[in-house]
């Protein structure tokens, strides 16, 4: 018996028969795949901002500082201080 008269043009997903199991499929063309995406979805994602804000921003913003102090220290200890090059001509 050969494979293809097992299988007789069955594709992949229909190889067995299951008895006792209903399933319910809706065709994509039916579906609607933004329903609700302004009216349910823009107030849940401003609720999840602003339920996590407070936990994620304060350390970028102590990170921030930390690093805006640095630079400016930085920059100020890397300048030439002008009271040693009076005298020069």
């Amino acid at each position: 018996m050969r494979l293809t008269s097992i299988l007789n043009g069955a594709h992949f997903g229909n190889l067995a028969k299951v008895h006792g199991i209903v399933t319910y499929k809706i065709s994509p063309f039916e579906q609607r795949a933004f329903a609700g995406a302004i009216s349910k979805g823009l107030p849940n994602m401003v609720r999840r901002f602003r339920s996590n804000v407070f936990i994620v921003a304060p350390p970028f913003i102590v990170g921030y500082l930390i690093y805006d102090l640095t630079e400016r220290k930085h920059h100020a200890l890397a300048r030439k201080n002008p009271a040693d090059f009076e005298n020069d001509e």
